[in-house]
Order: C-alpha cells, then sequence, then structure tokens
C-alpha cells in the first residue's frame, strides 16, 4: 500500500482509531492505497474536551498574532503543491489538472483567512454625547467541519482557514473515501506552527458523524455532502443546540439560447457536466435548449462522443457510483427518453470508469427531480425562457443556473426568473471567487448564510454589541 496507515491526528498526535477498519481505494484502478481506522466516540470525545481548553488560549491571542500562522500555512500549500496533487489524485481519481487546480483553490481560500483580521475590525460610533456603541467579533470555541470525498483539499479550506483565524478550535471529519489529504494537512497546519488541538482529524463514518452532531461542547457544525445527508446532519446538530450550516446536492440548469456561441458555450456545457466525471455539486446536469439550439447540441454530442478515458474524463469514485448512473440510464430509456450518447459502452480494463451520457427527453417532463453525480447531462427542448425558466424552477434543488446567450434583454429575463443562488451568463460552473460566498437556496442548503467569503465570518462567530457611557450628567437626551 502506498500509504499505509492512515491516521486521526488528535491535540498534536498521529493516532491510530479504534473502532472500524476502512481499506483506501484508488478509483483510477480500484487498487487498495491505504487503510485507517475509525475513530470511536470515545476518542472523538476527548480530543473535544481537550481542543475545548486550547481554543480559550489561541482566542485570547490577537487577530493579527493568528494570521501569522495562517500566512505561513499558506507558504507550506505552495511549497508542497506538487505532493498535495498527486495524493488529491490518487485517492480521488481526478486528474492531476483538476489536482492542482484543487490545491490553488485551496490557496485562495486561505489567502482570503489571511485578510480577516482587516475585516472583523468592527463598527464603532458616538450614539449620543458620552454615549459609545461598537461591535466586535468573538470565536464561538470548538467547531466541526465534515467534508465530502469529490474535492479532499478545496472543501475543506471552505471552512478550516476561515474557522482557525477567527479564533476557532476545529475538528475535521474528512470523508471515509478520501483521507488521506486531511492528514497531509495537519502536518502543514503542525510545521505552520499551529498550536495543538485547534485543528484535528477525525476520521470514520455514519458514527462519527452521530458523534459530533450529538457532542454539545461543538458549538456549531459544517457540512457538505448529498441533500438527505446534509437534512440529517442539519435536524441532528440543532437538536443539539448546535449552529448548523448543511449544503446538499444540485441539478443545475443551464438555458441554452438560439443565438449561443456554438464554440464557447459547447466547450463549457460539456467542461461542466463532464469534467470531473460530474462529481461535482456545481456540474450541469440539465441542459434546456429554447428554440432551435442545434448547432451547440450537435456540437455537444459530438464533443462527449470523443472523450477519451482516462484523459478527458477521470473514473468515478467508486463502483456503487457506477452503478447508481447505470440505473438511471435504464430509468430514462424505459420512460421514454433518447440515450444519444451511452456512458455504459465505454469500457476500461480497470478502475472506476463510465463514460459521458447524453439523455434526450424532448419536450417529456419524465425526466427525474433526483441528483445523479455522475458525468449525465439531460436535454430538454423548449419554446420561451418563461418555460425553460419554469423547469429550473421545479428542481427542489437551487445551488447553480446559467444561460448562454449574447442578447441582454434574455439575460434579464432569465436571471430574474432562476430560483437558486449562484448564477451565471455564458458560464458553465457559476462558482463565485473571494470575498464572495458559496452557497445555494432551497434544497440545496440547510440553515442559514454561506459557507465561504465574508458571510462565513457571521457563522463562525458571535457579534458582540458593546455599549459604553462616560457621560456624568443625567439625562442629556433619551438616549443617554
Amino acid at each position: 500500500m502506498k500509504y499505509n496507515e492512515i491516521k486521526n491526528y488528535l491535540n498534536g498526535e498521529f493516532v491510530s482509531g479504534k473502532g472500524k477498519k476502512y481499506d483506501i481505494h484508488a478509483p483510477i484502478n480500484g487498487e487498495i492505497i491505504g487503510e485507517f481506522k475509525a475513530a470511536t466516540k470515545v476518542q472523538l470525545d476527548e480530543v473535544v474536551a481537550k481542543a475545548k481548553v486550547a481554543q480559550e488560549s489561541w482566542a485570547g491571542l490577537t487577530a493579527k498574532s493568528r494570521s501569522k500562522v495562517i500566512y505561513k500555512y499558506r507558504e507550506l500549500l505552495m511549497k508542497y503543491k506538487e505532493e498535495l496533487s498527486v495524493v488529491n489524485c490518487a485517492e480521488s481519481g481526478k486528474s492531476m489538472e483538476e489536482a492542482y487546480a484543487g490545491v490553488d483553490k485551496a490557496i485562495e481560500l486561505t489567502e482570503f483567512a489571511c485578510s480577516i483580521p482587516q475585516l472583523i475590525s468592527g463598527k464603532t460610533q458616538d450614539v449620543s454625547r458620552g454615549v459609545n456603541c461598537k461591535e466586535e467579533r468573538r470565536p464561538l470555541g470548538v467547531v466541526a467541519s465534515i467534508t465530502p470525498f469529490n474535492f479532499p483539499i478545496m472543501v475543506p479550506h471552505w471552512t478550516v482557514p476561515n474557522a482557525i483565524a477567527l479564533g476557532n478550535a476545529i475538528i475535521l471529519k474528512p470523508s471515509e473515501l478520501t483521507p488521506i489529504s486531511a492528514m497531509k494537512m495537519a502536518e502543514l497546519w503542525e510545521e505552520a506552527g499551529l498550536p495543538e488541538g485547534i485543528f484535528n482529524v477525525v476520521n470514520g463514518g455514519k458514527e462519527v458523524v452521530e458523534g459530533i452532531c450529538d457532542n454539545r461542547d461543538i458549538v456549531a457544525v459544517s457540512f457538505v455532502g448529498s441533500t438527505p445527508v446534509a437534512e440529517i446532519v442539519h435536524k441532528r446538530g440543532s437538536a443539539s443546540s448546535k449552529r448548523v450550516l448543511a449544503l446538499g446536492g444540485a441539478k443545475n440548469h443551464i438555458i441554452v439560447m438560439p443565438d449561443a456561441n456554438k464554440d464557447a458555450g459547447s466547450r463549457d456545457i460539456i467542461s461542466s457536466a463532464f469534467g470531473m466525471s460530474g462529481q461535482r455539486c456545481m456540474a450541469v446536469s440539465v441542459m434546456i435548449g429554447v428554440g432551435n439550439i442545434d448547432e451547440v447540441y450537435e456540437e455537444v454530442i459530438t464533443k462527449a462522443k470523443n472523450m477519451v478515458p482516462g484523459v478527458d474524463f477521470p473514473p468515478v469514485i467508486s463502483e456503487a457510483a457506477i452503478k447508481k448512473i447505470e440505473d438511471y440510464l435504464d430509468y430514462a430509456q424505459e420512460n421514454g427518453a433518447k440515450i444519444v450518447v451511452d456512458g455504459r459502452k465505454v469500457k476500461t480494463d480497470k478502475g472506476y470508469f463510465i463514460g459521458p451520457s447524453i439523455i434526450d427527453w424532448g419536450n417529456s417532463k419524465n425526466m427525474s427531480s433526483e441528483e445523479i453525480f455522475g458525468p449525465v447531462l439531460e436535454i430538454r427542448n423548449t419554446n420561451t425562457i418563461a418555460e425553460a425558466a419554469a423547469i429550473q424552477n421545479e428542481s427542489p434543488y437551487g445551488n447553480a443556473a446559467a444561460i448562454f446567450t449574447q442578447n441582454g434583454r434574455f439575460v434579464d429575463e432569465a436571471i430574474r426568473e432562476f430560483q437558486a443562488g449562484m448564477l451565471g451568463v455564458n458560464i458553465g460552473v457559476p462558482v463565485p471567487r473571494e470575498p464572495f460566498s458559496f452557497g445555494g437556496i432551497k434544497d440545496s442548503k440547510f440553515g442559514y448564510g454561506d459557507i465561504t467569503g465574508v458571510s462565513s465570518i457571521d457563522f463562525w462567530t458571535n457579534l458582540i454589541k458593546i455599549t459604553t457611557k462616560w457621560n456624568p450628567e443625567h439625562k442629556v437626551d433619551w438616549m443617554s
């Protein structure tokens, strides 16, 4: 095994778990590349208790002092970019290009955390003669972040650097499918000089998630994963009086108008639908043609048919993921859809590969609202933007929606009608960049606020208001 035993990182020490054993499989060939034992509830509770003590000292430092560690950590991300990308590629199956991009995004997210001291300086104002009011941000305490398999480097950086920069101690629970990146993060935080107990990694499955939700000394938890689990985490965490922000799945829509640029539009749609084999919550799942879009339609199909496994798209994460995709293609055929590109015909000698699939539903309303989370693009036909937007609005999810056109009036109408948290114009993956925040609406998110950018500061802190009176006179005005 390339990585041998992957350990938990508890209070500054790499420690074996005492629970269930897990094998880590490389999606590219199915081989076992590592293993770990899950942490037990006792181990989780012990590390939370120690983190609670460590956090008090960490919170006592100035934001500027804490930021020195964040800056050093950013330097280490850059120094070890190659090693982190290789790990990212090995455990998640993504291409090296995608792996590099994940580390680059982690660096960008950490750079935002470095800027936090300038963003939390607070407000102060003399509200009356001799009376002053001010605001300040204070950390919550011990918090947790539960992250998915598809971005084992990037998504933890949505939460960890910001939570730490704001004075919290954090427990990271990575996906049991991709725990190696989290261990590498622990090594870098240690090298950066982060005090023991401020960053911890607790590996495991459902039992660890339940333990995080139930431990009352963990005062906030973020989650990124499927919608059914996001809803469970939100309910269970809230039941123990936690602040919870749980991001779920999506079924994102792109409207294509007749005037859409054929080359740029088809390229971006292909990249959005089949990049990372569709295993991302911002991938386009449904392309809605308004009127005659034959040129874009044919170009998308041609590009999809010419994609080569291992070159143009990576494997999916597991055999179970392949089975889910195949089952949905069967469902589509049984319900009147035309499979114009069938990924089931793509065969490889090893690895969890399934090719891009395109399902043409025509005007049928039998398309499922289910998220497939794989390289599947579904196509619907409409006559107006209003009809297309209505299809998007019917989705229970609300992560992303976009329109491809050269007409500003079409853009205005679509943007006004879309029901999604992140909207795009001529862009297939409308992910905002820092300091703008990432977050959807509807069943793509449970809880309030967004997980990155300026909005994340609200989630990881309490806003404290302080009123001071230095006016010895009585009742100068009603405010005194």
